[in-house]
């Protein structure tokens, strides 16, 4: 799988800089003092304060500085060298209680140690995963006894449908039990259409929920709950609308597709 992961962390340390100088992610905002975070995952992981967090696959670090500003002691990893020098250097810039580490999820035991409260994960991180039974092992390994994992994501179910910018209804295209990367070749990105990109071939898996759920369960963690959503935290496909609160949802003739999910395991004090 090198070198389609390899052509990933290309993309995205291209990327990085991109999307912090751009207006999707709001860096601005952030500056003032907003928070980069939905309600759904500030309502379901409750009070942080105090907390140690490890954040998986943490871009340039706003959602994982909003949970500093909500007091957790968070450590953000991302797999762009880039995007770690960015998150750093916003750190130092705002006087917030983070650190960043550039690793990717698979090596991240040779480039971290210690355990945490918290291994938080969440919006568009798994699909650039290629297998996740170690992601499930390294979740396991950081986790403290009678810690938590949460992750918040787009649904997998989701994930089979035509996203092309021209579609107009649901339409399947990819296969949900597929294990090999889906390759395309993207202009410009996704939170910066207009941009203008050398690495525009990136890969992507589909893993189903029964993947993701087994891998934590052989890792030996507890799952507390799954919950599933009718809305998604962006625009998965073009005929999709803002529900107001910062989320997307399907027209009402496509109503009750799942389209994301929350899961919270727990790690069997010893």
């Amino acid at each position: 799988m090198e070198p389609y992961v390899q052509a990933n962390q290309d993309r995205w340390n291209e990327l990085a800089p991109i999307h912090a100088q751009g207006e999707h992610y709001r860096t601005a905002a952030f500056r003032a003092g907003a928070l980069k975070l939905h309600p759904i995952e500030r309502q379901e992981m409750g009070d942080v304060s105090g907390r140690t967090m490890l954040h998986l696959q943490c871009h340039f670090g706003l959602d994982t500085l909003s949970w500093a500003r909500l007091g957790a002691i968070p450590t953000g990893v991302d797999f762009a060298e880039s995007a770690i020098a960015i998150a750093r250097s916003l750190t130092d810039e705002l006087g917030l209680n983070a650190r960043f580490v550039h690793s990717n999820v698979y090596d991240l035991r040779e480039n971290l140690t210690g355990e945490f409260d918290i291994v938080f994960t969440s919006w568009g991180v798994i699909g650039w995963l290629p297998e996740l039974r170690t992601w499930g092992q390294v979740i396991a390994h950081f986790l403290r006894p009678g810690g938590v994992f949460y992750i918040v994501e787009a649904h997998p179910f989701a994930w089979v449908f035509d996203d092309d910018d021209g579609v107009t209804n649901l339409r399947t295209r990819y296969g949900y039990f597929s294990t090999e990367p889906i390759a395309t070749d993207a202009q410009g990105s996704y939170a910066e259409r207009d941009a203008t990109v050398t690495h525009t071939r990136e890969y992507g898996w589909i893993h189903s929920l029964a993947e993701i759920t087994t891998s934590l369960i052989d890792a030996g963690l507890r799952i507390e709950y799954l919950h599933e959503f009718p809305t998604v935290a962006w625009q998965m496909f073009p005929f999709m609308t803002d529900d107001g609160d910062d989320m997307w949802i399907l027209p009402p003739e496509h109503e009750g597709i799942p389209l994301s999910f929350s899961l919270r395991a727990i790690k069997p004090p010893e």
